[in-house]
């Protein structure tokens, strides 16, 4: 084929990309106006609601109560958009481009405030930006009980924190705070974990003295450290951004972080995919105030407390049987009081609004002490 006539092709093919072009910023527009109908909607049936005369003695924060981000309506359209998807797009990437359209629409509804656990850089960050896409406002907290309190007071909207990782298990610190938190869970968000060890631009291999990182990346990182890096400490730090920034200030620090981290603290990377298991994933908990609908595919958490006594956990777990609901995830933890009662974790699928699960958990709450239903939210949307 002559130059000529592939520079024609070429022409044809970029005067085609330039009409798809037009007609899609035409689509993302008019979707935008919908976006704005219906807070448009939604504002109206809020104040409608208020009573005579109190419109002007009701806050503007009041006022604009209406719930504009659904996380079930997201999933739906995720998973729809997957299910209809013919390629040559992978299917994470359509759901990766239509997360941002749809938080760029959501964002002239409502800005959305997101607090996770900071500080800037770390893997939670990472799984706030995957769940809301970067039209949201990001809020560093310093611990995750900051990020519930963030939440409860109404300084974020929402809260992203880690509740468990495929290799090293549950964060008991996130469980300690479901236990008395009145927040919900609205929906869950699962990351690849993809370790790097990082250090500062000019640091040399050989001048490294120790490596920082939270405790479950080194853990989840043993056995390639032992290979690779035996003879230098490790050290535990409250994140693995902090990690990453302690590298960037101290000379011999090496740090295990993801690559968000990198670029947020300029380190070079000196390996990358450190982790033990190439399938690492760590599952994150989105926080709010409110009660999520059924998306048709869908999890829900709750912690029962039962006495320490034989057959306790024989009978809460006996009714998922009888009632054919598979459990995803049941964790244990001490409720602290002096009755040695215990508070178990459990997490299945399912929704509440389903006839079987009310029934379950009537079952359930029938043979405990308590059950406290944490919420019924969409199932991760890969």
């Amino acid at each position: 084929m002559g130059i000529e006539n592939q520079d024609e092709l070429l022409g044809e093919i970029r005067t085609r990309i330039d009409a798809i072009d037009d007609q899609m910023l035409e689509l993302l527009n008019a979707r935008a106006q919908c976006a704005e109908d219906v807070a448009a909607i939604k504002m109206q049936a809020e104040k409608a609601s208020l009573k005579p005369g109190d419109s002007g003695s009701v806050p503007a924060s009041v006022v604009e109560a209406p719930v504009f981000y659904r996380p079930e309506r997201e999933a739906q359209i995720l998973n729809r958009l997957k299910d209809a998807n013919a390629g040559p797009l992978a299917d994470e990437n359509v759901t990766r481009l239509f997360r941002e359209i749809i938080s760029c629409c959501l964002s002239l509804e409502q800005p959305l405030s997101i607090a996770f656990l900071g500080p800037s850089g770390t893997y939670t960050e990472a799984a706030a930006i995957k769940q809301f896409g970067q039209f949201v406002r990001t809020r560093a907290a310093a611990s995750i009980d900051d990020v519930f309190r963030d939440v409860e007071s109404g300084k974020a909207h929402y809260g992203l924190v880690p509740v468990e990782n495929s290799t090293e298990g549950m964060v008991n610190q996130t469980l300690d705070c479901l236990i008395s938190s009145p927040l919900r869970i609205c929906s869950e968000v699962e990351l690849p974990i993809r370790h790097m060890l990082m250090a500062g631009k000019e640091a040399q291999p050989d001048e490294l003295t120790r490596i920082v990182s939270h405790q479950q990346s080194l853990a989840q990182c043993r056995h390639w450290l032992d290979s690779n890096w035996p003879s230098l400490e490790r050290i535990a730090v409250a994140s693995n951004a902090e990690a990453a920034k302690l590298a960037a200030e101290q000379t011999g620090v090496a740090a295990i972080a993801g690559e968000m981290a990198a670029d947020q603290y300029g380190l070079q990377i000196l390996a990358h995919n450190i982790e033990d298991q190439s399938d690492n994933k760590t599952r994150f908990l989105v926080l709010g105030k409110q009660e999520v609908g059924a998306s048709g595919q869908d999890k829900t958490s709750i912690l029962v407390s039962v006495l320490n006594e034989p057959g306790a956990l024989y009978r809460i777990l006996e009714p998922f049987h009888r009632h054919n609901v598979s459990l995803t995830r049941i964790e244990t933890r001490p409720s602290r009081t002096s009755d040695w009662s215990y508070v178990f974790f459990i997490d299945f699928d399912g929704h509440q609004q389903e006839p079987k699960i009310k029934k379950l958990l009537d079952d359930v709450g029938g043979e405990s002490r308590l059950v406290k239903l944490l919420g019924s939210y969409p199932q991760a949307v890969e």
